[in-house]
C-alpha cells in the first residue's frame, strides 16, 4: 500500500514511516502541514493518508475534507493526541475512516489498516 504521512513533526513522521515500512508498504510522500497534505495527495496519489490534526496553514481536520474533495473515496486516518469524543466525531464527520491515539502502536496501526474499508 502507498502511505502519505502527514505530521508537524519530523519525529512522528519518522516514528510512522518505520511502523509503515516494517509492515511491508511504501511511503509515497511526507508533508509537515495540511496544505502541504492536499497538494502532496494530488501528486502522490496514494492508496492511504496518515493525518495529524494539529498543524499550521491548515489542519487535518480541513485537510481531511479537502483531500476528499479531491478524491470521495481516499482513505485518511487521523492520528492524533487530541482523543476527544468531540474531536473524533469532527475528523469522521470530515471523512476520516478511522482515528488512531498517540502515541500510536503498532497493534492498533495495523489492525487500523487492515479494516480500512471505509
Amino acid at each position: 500500500m502507498n502511505i502519505l504521512i502527514v505530521d508537524d513533526s519530523n519525529f512522528m513522521r519518522m516514528q510512522l514511516r518505520r511502523m509503515v515500512e516494517a509492515e511491508g508498504h511504501v511511503v509515497v510522500g511526507e508533508s509537515e502541514n495540511g496544505a502541504k497534505a492536499v497538494t502532496d495527495y494530488h501528486n502522490c496519489n496514494p492508496d492511504l493518508v496518515l493525518m495529524d490534526i494539529t498543524m499550521d496553514t491548515m489542519d487535518g481536520i480541513e485537510a481531511t475534507s479537502e483531500i476528499k474533495k479531491i478524491n470521495s473515496q481516499a482513505k485518511i486516518i487521523v492520528c492524533s493526541a487530541m482523543g476527544q469524543e468531540a474531536m473524533v466525531r469532527k475528523a469522521i464527520a470530515a471523512g476520516a475512516c478511522d482515528f488512531i491515539v498517540k502515541p500510536v502502536t503498532k497493534d492498533r496501526f495495523i489492525k487500523s489498516i487492515n479494516n480500512i474499508a471505509c
